[in-house]
């Protein structure tokens, strides 16, 4: 099934429409999601750990002010949310490595399929299975004891924030693969970056809380904006600067992009 995908979107002629050669990569990809499901749902256990087992231990914590007194949970799920989607991103280029080491890039690149689109559908493949994780984060707090009272309107506003910070990370981890092209440099490197993210950001604390570089670094943290975001979305409060946080993730995601399709050129001029 695989090769036939594969080959439905290296055969396309040149007159198929971008749409039409990104939705066959796409296909591609889903169907080897589905092959290899246990992926995505193991990489769901550690947001569970996280939220049942640090919402229990730091429980007496919601009492703060800091905190405002919506109870640690509360506070925790958006964090957890997007450090889920941001772990998930951040794996996504171990797709493309496979791809390399088996040939099939090579085939894409000597077809006439855009170079965008080789590079659009396994982004949108990601996005798929990163809102998917999202939706079950969030009834994992739900369940855990969080609520959210921004009601539909705060959890599609937490989404879309989680889906665009996923962007960035899926397409930075692409440009990653295709330049590194090695599984072993691109979860080091992952491992480098997505820890630092995490706890350098308001995921798990305040900023109040924190010692000062921290609340330094993590002001111009694109995690701490999107954990801000999220959790004001939750919450049914807009972040006073709400508004160019979206436009810095916007701008972040775009630049990713970029970044990833001059890698697929700088590859294929390479080979």
């Amino acid at each position: 099934m695989t090769v036939i995908a594969l080959t439905a979107a290296t055969a396309a002629p040149s007159r198929a429409g971008w749409f039409t050669q990104a939705g066959q990569v796409l296909r591609r990809w889903l169907i080897a999601t589905l092959r290899q499901v246990w992926g995505p749902v193991m990489s769901l256990i550690q947001p569970v750990i996280w939220i049942v087992l640090f919402g229990q231990v730091f429980h007496s914590l919601g009492a703060l002010p800091q905190f405002g007194g919506d109870g640690y949970i509360d506070y925790l799920v958006p964090g957890i949310l997007m450090m889920t989607v941001l772990y998930s991103g951040a794996w996504a280029g171990t797709g493309y490595i496979d791809d390399i080491n088996s040939g099939v890039m090579d085939q894409y690149l000597t077809s006439p399929v855009s170079r965008s689109a080789i590079i659009t559908g396994p982004l949108v493949q990601q996005l798929i299975i990163s809102l998917a994780q999202s939706l079950v984060v969030l009834g994992i707090g739900w369940l855990a004891g969080a609520r959210y009272p921004g009601g539909l309107g705060g959890m599609l506003m937490a989404l879309g924030v989680a889906t665009l910070l996923a962007a960035i990370f899926c397409c930075a981890s692409t440009a990653v693969a295709l330049t590194a092209r090695s599984q072993i440099a691109l979860i080091s490197l992952s491992q480098l970056i997505v820890l630092p993210a995490t706890f350098l950001s308001t995921t798990m604390m305040p900023a109040d809380l924190m010692p000062q570089w921290v609340q330094d670094v993590a002001r111009w943290n694109p995690m701490t904006w999107a954990v801000e975001l999220g959790r004001g979305g939750l919450n049914g409060t807009f972040p006073d600067n709400g508004w160019w946080q979206i436009g810095g993730l916007t701008a972040l995601a775009a630049l990713a992009f970029v970044w990833a399709v001059r890698s697929i050129r700088a590859y294929q001029r390479s080979v």
